[in-house]
């Protein structure tokens, strides 16, 4: 053979696996001086060294906080330097719709000289870690990050993943990293001092996880939820732990941690309620809509013969007793051409990922089923149940 005949492509494949792995430790008082969780996962790779730490905390949480923080700091002022004071930034979807405070963060760690063994502490709900994980993952191409999650559903879903991000373009999580945090600490003195509303909305998450992966966790829920919808603390423990360690255990032994595929199996009745967060402004939580979209999607197994009547029933009457409103008005929003806007929620859900349509369904409680199309009238129907079971 000639050298001009010979081939011209030559293709070498390049593999490696990197492992990841990262404590999540549950503890109270994470901030009280003699209490050793935060120091720990500060020190556990380098435990002879001094760490530079910058701290970033929901603004709803108090001056207390701060200063409780710096006390903390100061007490272990061998093993850990705060870079700087503790910085309050906004909590809610604010922090997330608004990248000037993405820009700012970053400016403040250039300004630190923060290096990528230094730790960013993100200190508040949900939306708090997405952002300040963002910005943790983005600057150096990676700094520490640690999470100290402060409300039900950050500890019992969001705090435990490996996904960060902020809105855009009115699109829920546009911009995003998919990069595991350095440690999570759980402190269950948060969750007992927040709003009964906030502590309902975080439930969500622990239903939803149920119904797809424990019939045994969702048999649990309701032998409990007198407990749980009075707060009993014991309850709540036992409630986010689970909770944790169900979506942990997905996402380490699922096969897809960073979604590469199609499939988002975590996200039962996600669909419709991250449309509804967007029509309603996010005037309805996080969890508020995940409720709607878990009992929208329970009738719709029922409709399509795949899970048995009278199950969607059980669940939405679980929902509303641990305080959930199953019907939102923003629902009945019509499009120009006089289509429910919640189906746009569809596209979206597409979209994001890509590939095929995969919406996680119910084939049995504690049991989820992936299906690639979802019939609009059979949506439709399941929506007009829903709004006949609230009156509206």
């Amino acid at each position: 053979m000639t050298h001009s005949t010979q081939a011209r492509t030559t293709t070498h494949w390049q593999r490696f696996s990197v492992p990841y792995e990262f404590p999540v430790v549950f503890t109270e008082g994470v901030f009280d001086a003699d209490n050793p969780a935060l120091r720990e996962v500060l020190c556990r790779l380098e435990p002879a060294k001094r760490h530079r730490v910058a701290f970033f905390v929901d603004d709803g949480l108090g001056a207390p906080l701060l200063a409780a923080i710096q006390a903390y700091a100061e007490r272990h002022r061998d093993a850990l330097e705060l870079a700087c004071a503790p910085v309050a930034v906004p909590g809610g979807e604010k922090i997330k719709t608004e990248l000037h405070f993405v820009e700012s963060m970053q400016q403040k760690l250039f300004e630190l000289h923060l290096d990528r063994h230094s730790y960013v502490v993100a200190v508040g709900g949900g939306a708090v870690l997405d952002a300040v994980g963002l910005v943790a993952a983005t600057t150096h191409r990676g700094v520490r990050h640690v999470r100290i999650p402060t409300t039900v559903l950050a500890q019992n879903d969001s705090g435990v993943g490996v996904k960060n991000g902020v809105n855009l373009h009115g699109v829920k999580n546009f911009v995003g990293t998919f990069a595991p945090p350095f440690a999570v600490l759980n402190d269950l003195g948060f969750i007992m001092r927040l709003p009964d509303r906030d502590k309902i909305a975080g439930m969500a998450e622990a239903v939803k996880v149920s119904l797809i992966r424990d019939a045994e966790f969702f048999a649990w829920i309701e032998r409990h939820m007198d407990d749980l919808a009075t707060f009993e603390r014991g309850a709540m423990a036992y409630m986010i732990r689970r909770c944790a360690e169900l979506h942990m255990r997905q996402i380490g032994h699922g096969g897809d941690p960073f979604e590469m595929g199609s499939a988002r199996p975590l996200d039962y009745g996600h669909w419709s309620a991250h449309k509804l967060e967007s029509l309603t402004r996010h005037h309805a939580r996080h969890g508020e809509a995940v409720a709607i979209g878990m009992a929208l999607d329970a009738r719709y197994s029922v409709l399509a013969g795949l899970l048995a009547p009278g199950e969607e029933e059980r669940i939405c009457a679980l929902l509303e007793y641990l305080g959930f409103h199953l019907w939102h008005p923003a629902l009945a929003r019509t499009g120009e051409k006089g289509e429910w806007a919640i189906l746009e929620g569809l596209k979206d859900f597409q979209e994001h990922l890509g590939g095929e349509l995969t919406v996680t369904l119910l084939a049995g409680i504690g049991k989820g089923v992936e299906v690639h199309e979802m019939d609009t009238a059979r949506v439709r129907e399941a929506m007009q149940w829903l709004r006949s079971r609230a009156g509206d």
